[in-house]
C-alpha cells in the first residue's frame, strides 16, 4: 500500500511540473482571426507598413502579394504583434489608390 501511494505522489508530482513547463513556455500569438489593415506594401514585397501608425510588418508569405509590391492595399491577415508579422490571407487595392487610377 506504502508503495502505491508512493507512485502515485510521484506521478502527481511529474504532471504539476508539466504542467507548469506548457503554462511558462512561451505560445505563438498569432490571431486567430483575420483583420484588415490598410498600408504600403514595400517595393521588395517583403514588408507591409500601416497607414495608421506608421509600424513595419514583416510578410511571413510574401508570394500573397507578388505584383502588389510598392501598391497601397488593404490586407485581409493574421497578425503576430510580438514578432511584428503578418500572414496575408487576401489583399486588394486600397480605395483612394483605385480612386486616383480612375481619375486618369
Amino acid at each position: 500500500m506504502k508503495k502505491l501511494l508512493n507512485i502515485l505522489f510521484a506521478l502527481s508530482l511529474l504532471m504539476s511540473i508539466i504542467a507548469v513547463a506548457q503554462d511558462t513556455m512561451k505560445k505563438d500569438t498569432m490571431s486567430t482571426k483575420a483583420v484588415s489593415v490598410v498600408g504600403k506594401v514595400s517595393d521588395d514585397g517583403k514588408t507591409f507598413v500601416s497607414d495608421k501608425d506608421s509600424k513595419s510588418w514583416t510578410i511571413v508569405n510574401p508570394e500573397a502579394v507578388k505584383g502588389h509590391e510598392g501598391h497601397h492595399v488593404t490586407l485581409k491577415a493574421h497578425v503576430n504583434a510580438d514578432k511584428n508579422e503578418v500572414h496575408v490571407v487576401s489583399l486588394k487595392m486600397a480605395a483612394d489608390s483605385m480612386n486616383k487610377n480612375s481619375n486618369y
